[in-house]
């Protein structure tokens, strides 16, 4: 069987809809090897609703660990899913320093002041070609940043459907350049096909740019119910395939190992 991992998975410590321990079962049903939680943690944002309070952090990471003894069947590992916000670096990176953290994801929610994700009312009156470039240079920052081992959805910014009127490609060779690098992971997100734009993250037109310049991958589900973990993993699996990649990332105390499939 494939070594499957999920490491892209939301509780109720942030906006996930269930504990972690009912995340299991479903893990396990999905065949994952591993599991790995992975709270929205924003610094720079005030009283998100959708964030865990920085204060919870480490209640949040013990909390986790406890469970590696309670499931023995699965390995559990612990990560964030940490905002990146332009000229927070040293404020984050002072953050991060001393967490138990398997891995960080690093994922660009923000445009300045408002999320591109939770309203569609954000794109309304703005050149989306212009946002689209834009987006990718914050990413680019991310992954620049040093601060993270995967970055997460990279073109979220796709989440309602909407398109750039001009051929992508090139903004696409350029991230996975800037991705490897930087020796980061990104992830194949598939939560996309359970938003409007009905596909994964990124671009799938795209992924073969990603396997020619040698990024690594990992898939997640970006699950916040437990009957979302492991959700279309097959279909992901064959995606990575066609497009050239053999193995994925896994993460132990932030040390990357590839694992083929």
């Amino acid at each position: 069987m494939t070594y499957r991992t999920d490491y892209h998975i939301h509780t109720t410590f942030s906006d996930g809809k269930s504990p972690a321990t009912d995340y299991i079962g479903p893990a396990l049903s999905a065949g994952l090897s591993e599991i790995g939680f992975s709270e929205h943690l924003s610094l720079f944002r005030e009283k998100q609703e959708w964030c865990m309070n920085p204060s919870n952090v480490t209640s949040y990471i013990e909390y986790i660990s406890s469970l590696k003894e309670q499931f023995p069947d699965i390995k559990i590992k612990t990560g964030l899913e940490i905002d990146y916000i332009p000229g927070g670096e040293k404020e984050l990176d002072l953050f991060l320093a001393d967490l138990d953290l398997d891995y960080r994801i690093g994922s660009v929610h923000y445009f300045g002041d408002k999320t591109v994700d939770l309203n569609p009312d954000f794109y309304y009156g703005k050149d989306f070609n212009t946002l689209f470039e834009d987006y990718f240079d914050i990413v680019m920052a991310a992954a620049s940043s040093g601060l993270f081992d995967i970055i997460g959805h990279c073109d979220l910014i796709r989440i309602f459907g909407h398109k750039p009127d001009f051929d992508p490609e090139d903004l696409y060779r350029n991230l996975a350049r800037i991705f490897k690098e930087n020796d980061v992971v990104f992830e194949l997100n598939t939560n996309g096909r359970n938003r409007p734009l009905a596909d994964f993250y990124p671009d799938r037109r795209f992924l073969h740019i990603f396997a020619e310049e040698k990024v690594p991958v990992c898939i997640n589900s970006d699950a916040h119910l437990p009957a979302r973990v492991g959700q279309y993993f097959d279909e992901a699996y064959g995606l990575l395939t066609a497009a050239g990649f053999t193995e994925t990332a896994t993460f132990t105390k932030r040390q990357r190992r590839m694992i083929r499939f």
